[in-house]
């Protein structure tokens, strides 16, 4: 059930029949008609902007065609009052037994309610994470790895078939000094004193890898030349680099379905092959790219290049993907692996790159677009960075990565419910702040423990009532007497519960997850203040002595926001509390 969607529909329904009737002209677009809540509730339940979106093309006045609407809408039960308010906007309001509907529709769908039709199917794939397989997972991964998890959670929700990858940049140099650091370990293993020179990765966390491939193989490869062991000991790393990864993914609660290595595209002609598809549509040339800005002719060398045209999609300047010795450019398997997911036949691709990535952008979308003839739309989110805080003070580096504060660091603190809720606290371009007391407190300024409290409060009045002996199952409440949730605070709550699709739909269309944790929160703040308003009020108390119905009514409304909170957690990757503690 989305009511907005019904609303929606009746307008339209009520403009194409105005035009079958000559009171509009033929051949109007209605895709721009709008039903949302108004700015200020006091206005009414829903607006419409249709008579100001048609007014222009169909050449009338807009007040005009607004109040023809409203007299042909005001014929609908479902209508108590239409309003026309400033130039030609339809503010509309609904019976209230439209929205006690909500809260049955609420328990008969359970989690599912909201569950969209956006997508019909269509196949989405979403790569984030894929950090470079050289050590534990950072708090700017972590960000990285909520947002594209909730990201893919929510398009599933609203009815696209998703695809969670991670790629594996196991194909340049940093896979080498991985190798060569872990080597340095292995020796340690074996008892010698050894130095990291500069540009090698000193953490801790390769002693273990070291030690393992001690047990591996042994002696073999003490005091040999790097090209006896650099190969082998780089699959090996990698391997047990991409374990920690996966473990550390785990322990946040986030499971991709496709690990895609970047080493599988040299050598197989893959990297080839995506070339020549471009080259085919006339973008591949050889020619000498302009100085870049800030470069004088002394500093600049010009040079012979493989280029392709991204100017031609949309990028501000060709980029090389050969360079003149002959190699690869990093673009170039990039470009592979995308037409590599074009060929596998989605329908949409989204990127969540971290924020340092800005550069990448247009040279990705440019090459999406020619490699699938604008048919495939690119979207890449940046997730900004992170910072942290305890006791009032930055948060430390671990000792164990030895530069940075890990994955595993934030969530030891605070757990991995607590992680993912405040990393979606903010939008995903904007700087966070994650103060590891703060995200702890019971406050209502805690989002976290704002949310979780709303849904622990409801299952306290559900115990409370089975203890009653009241029933309160879900099938119970679907059939209680709504018609008794009469007072304005409680069709106030079941206007909120029918945001939910219409939200769930907003927030697919922009690819923005945060959307969904902000209506959690403002969700659990009006539940607790129709909890409060029950302490000066007995009639809007949710156990009502001596009087079954109301009090199933009233659990009924209390139970559809905990389903809907639970279905928005679920989106979010989050555990609704059944308790606080």
């Amino acid at each position: 059930m989305n009511l907005f969607a019904d609303i929606r529909a009746l307008v339209i329904d009520t403009l194409t029949a105005m035009t079958q009737a000559g009171d509009l002209p033929g051949g109007l677009n209605f895709d721009n008609v709008t039903v949302e809540p108004p700015r200020d509730p006091a206005h009414g339940d829903m607006a419409t902007n249709a008579a100001m979106v048609l007014a222009k093309p169909a050449g009338r006045k807009p007040r005009d065609i607004a109040e023809a609407l409203a007299g042909a809408l005001a014929q609908d039960d479902r209508i108590t009052a239409v309003d026309v308010a400033g130039p030609g906007f339809l503010n509309l309001r609904l019976s209230d037994a439209l929205w006690q509907g909500v809260v049955g529709a609420v328990l008969s769908e359970g989690t599912d309610f909201g569950r969209g039709t956006l997508g019909q199917g269509r196949r989405v794939n979403v790569e984030y994470v894929s950090a470079n397989p050289t050590g534990p997972l950072h708090v700017g991964h972590t960000r990285g790895a909520v947002f594209g998890d909730a990201l893919a959670s929510l398009l599933d929700f609203a009815g696209y078939e998703v695809t969670r990858e991670y790629y594996i940049n196991d194909g340049g140099a940093q896979v080498d000094v991985l190798a060569r650091s872990v080597y340095l370990r292995y020796l340690e293993a074996h008892g010698q004193v050894v130095a990291f020179p500069d540009g090698t990765y000193p953490g801790d966390y390769l002693i273990e890898v070291g030690e393992a491939l001690m047990r591996a193989v042994g002696e073999r490869y003490v005091d040999e030349d790097e090209g006896v062991w650099l190969a082998e000991v780089r699959d090996f790393a990698t391997e047990a680099m991409m374990d920690l990864i996966r473990a550390d993914l785990k322990a946040l609660g986030v499971e991709m379905d496709v690990f895609y290595s970047e080493k599988s595209l040299y050598g197989t002609g893959k990297i080839e092959a995506a070339l020549e598809d471009l080259k085919s549509k006339g973008l591949i040339y050889e020619g000498v790219l302009e100085p870049p800005k800030g470069k004088t002719p002394e500093d600049w060398e010009p040079r012979q290049q493989t280029l392709f045209k991204s100017t031609a999609h949309g990028d501000d300047v060709d980029r090389p993907v050969m360079k003149s010795d002959g190699s690869w450019t990093y673009f170039a398997p990039d470009i592979a692996y995308h037409y590599d997911k074009v060929q596998r036949g989605f329908d949409m691709l989204i990127d969540v790159f971290g924020a340092d990535h800005g550069g990448y952008v247009k040279r990705m979308k440019a090459a999406v677009s020619a490699l699938s003839d604008g048919r495939v739309p690119l979207d890449i989110k940046l997730t900004q960075l992170v910072k942290l805080f305890k006791n009032g003070e930055p948060f430390k580096m671990s000792k164990r990565a030895g530069t940075f504060v890990t994955l595993r660091d934030v969530v030891d603190q605070v757990g991995p419910d607590v992680t993912r809720f405040v990393m979606l606290t903010r939008k995903n371009d904007a700087m966070l702040d994650f103060d590891f007391d703060k995200v702890l407190e019971q406050s209502r300024e805690n989002p976290v423990f704002y949310v979780q409290y709303a849904h622990a409060r409801v299952a306290s009045v559900m115990r409370k009532a089975a203890e009653a002996g009241i029933a309160v199952d879900d099938a119970t409440l679907t059939g209680a007497d709504l018609a008794l949730l009469d007072h304005e605070a409680e069709i106030a709550m079941a206007r909120k519960l029918a945001e939910w699709p219409r939200l769930v739909e907003t927030a697919a269309r922009s690819n923005e997850p945060h959307r969904v944790a902000f209506y959690l929160y403002e969700l659990a703040g009006d539940f607790h203040g129709l909890w409060n308003k029950g302490n000066d009020v007995p009639g809007l108390r949710f156990l009502q002595e001596d009087d079954v119905a109301a009090s199933q009514a009233k659990i009924a409304l209390a139970r559809a926001v905990a389903v809907v909170i639970a279905a928005g957690l679920g989106i979010l990757g989050v555990t609704p509390a059944q308790e606080m503690r």
